[in-house]
């Protein structure tokens, strides 16, 4: 889910067309041959903000903002593809809610080469963003030109991080261009003034929506050291066209898990002298992603600290059982919306409003949970129009449901896995995970395994005390001590 906290909650208000208007209104999108030799086959989105003069860069989380969304198929340079209500595969719900006014406008045409976000994938074509008004009792049509391509802004290297791109054979196979694993390394002082030393390694997972570049330029140690302890510490990147990739062996997003485990993590202990001792940490999307990993592949990882884990139990994804016979994941058993996002007692979003916020695109956030969990399509877990919950679809998810997983086979994961797992989770937590991790650690403890399960003072983001913190940090000093006394020892 969501990475940090505070939330940028500007315009909780909707920002949506009248129906008139929705049903005149139509946009004409081209390129240039200069931009892209074509032809041209996919969706092209029109993004439209009152409030973000790069709508390009939306859609906002909180506050359903208009998009028009069609598909198109061998549209050559200069031909124009038409979008307006009856071809719109966006949400029709909120570009017929009534509202008026001065938006900004921008169209991206998604050639879909590997990036997330439709907005900011490379090699996408985009239209320069101009404000254009809306008027219900005219018809009119807007022209944009998408002259402009989305082009990759190179890492800069420093002396303590480095960038690693790594060639995966498997992933590239899978997505038949080559794809690559990327990373920021950051290094302690002690790697450039010890080149015979070998270190300890943590991989961190960011959350949804972050990114190994958020550390290009930086000339930063500020997590190596974990109690005075020098580790090198590897901040991946999770994105993939469906969202984030959990590092998980997918059926629409590829063998993550594999490749990560098998091309990756070796690559990168051979060049920069990793000792053999490999931590996985990571918060929200990333906390799931680093609980995962250590359960899958229990001998490559040699502990854990997952904090406000995406739902690692599924009889409780966000509080909805969707194994549940008739569950929907709209509406309760009483007929009340469910809540998505919670900010103290206030609700942010339904689950209802979030699904028809990102309808018709890839790349976001309960979408990327289909792509990872389900079967190809990716399929639906959830019809978009009623909340009805498939049954099959649902079936489907559990070889990813991490509590089903420790239950079913506990007695064989064991030996492997005791000591090694960290959960910590908010009793408030944004996004309800709470739910999960309290089932979590109620098996956990009737299975007798060795591991914390925590439940704090806290909602998604604020439960990362200094104290919290602390803790983890003092536990991988420790760790490695230990480790490195073992080793001595034989």
């Amino acid at each position: 889910m969501f990475r940090h906290l505070p939330f940028k909650t500007l315009a909780l208000a909707a920002i949506v067309l009248t129906t008139p208007a929705a049903q005149a209104y139509k946009v004409t999108v081209t390129y240039p041959e200069t931009a892209f030799a074509g032809p041209f086959t996919g969706k092209v989105v029109v993004y439209l903000s009152q409030f973000n003069s790069s709508p390009r860069f939306g859609p906002a989380w909180f506050g359903a903002e208009p998009m028009l969304i069609a598909s198109f198929k061998d549209i050559k340079p200069g031909n124009k593809m038409t979008i307006e209500s009856a071809n719109n595969e966006g949400s029709k719900s909120i570009l017929a809610k009534a509202k008026a006014g001065t938006y900004y406008i921008q169209a991206v045409i998604d050639r879909n080469l590997g990036g997330r976000a439709v907005g900011t994938s490379d090699g996408n074509l985009y239209s320069l963003s101009k404000q254009v008004p809306f008027d219900k009792m005219k018809d009119d049509e807007i022209d944009l030109v998408c002259d402009q391509i989305v082009s990759k802004v190179p890492f800069i290297d420093t002396e303590h991080v480095k960038e690693l791109r790594v060639y995966s054979k498997l992933l590239s196979e899978f997505y038949k261009r080559p794809t690559y694993i990327e990373a920021a390394v950051e290094l302690p002082k002690e790697w450039i003034n010890e080149p015979n030393r070998k270190f300890p390694i943590i991989y961190e997972v960011p959350g949804y929506g972050g990114s190994h570049r958020e550390l290009s330029g930086f000339e930063t140690m500020s997590s190596c050291y974990r109690n005075s302890v020098p580790f090198i510490h590897v901040e991946l990147t999770p994105d993939c066209p469906f969202g984030h990739s959990v590092f998980a062996d997918s059926a629409n997003n590829g063998p993550w898990g594999k490749a990560l485990t098998t091309e990756f993590i070796p690559e990168l202990e051979r060049k920069f002298r990793g000792c053999g001792l490999r931590f996985i940490t990571g918060h929200s999307s990333g906390g799931w992603s680093s609980l995962w990993l250590q359960v899958t592949y229990p001998e490559v990882f040699d502990a854990c600290w997952s904090t406000s884990p995406d739902p690692v139990d599924f009889r409780s994804f966000q509080g909805i059982n969707i194994y549940k016979p008739g569950a929907s994941m709209f509406f309760d058993e009483n007929g009340k919306k469910r809540p998505l996002a919670r900010q103290g007692s206030f609700v942010m979003a339904t689950y209802q409003d979030f699904s028809e916020r990102e309808r018709g695109l890839r790349g976001e956030q309960l979408g990327s949970f289909e792509a990872v969990f389900g079967p190809v399509g990716p399929a639906k877990l959830w019809n978009r129009d009623t909340g009805a919950i498939d049954p099959k679809v649902a079936e489907a998810w559990k070889k990813y449901d991490i509590g089903l997983i420790l239950r079913t086979n506990w007695p064989k994961l064991k030996a492997k896995l005791d000591g090694k797992i960290f959960v910590a989770c908010g009793t408030e937590d944004t996004f309800y995970l709470e739910s999960a991790v309290k089932l979590l650690k109620k098996d956990l403890e009737t299975l007798g395994a060795k591991a914390t399960v925590l439940l704090l003072p806290g909602d998604h983001g604020s439960v990362l005390t200094s104290s919290l913190r602390n803790r983890i940090d003092s536990e991988m000093a420790a760790r490695y001590k230990a480790w490195k006394a073992n080793i001595i020892a034989q």
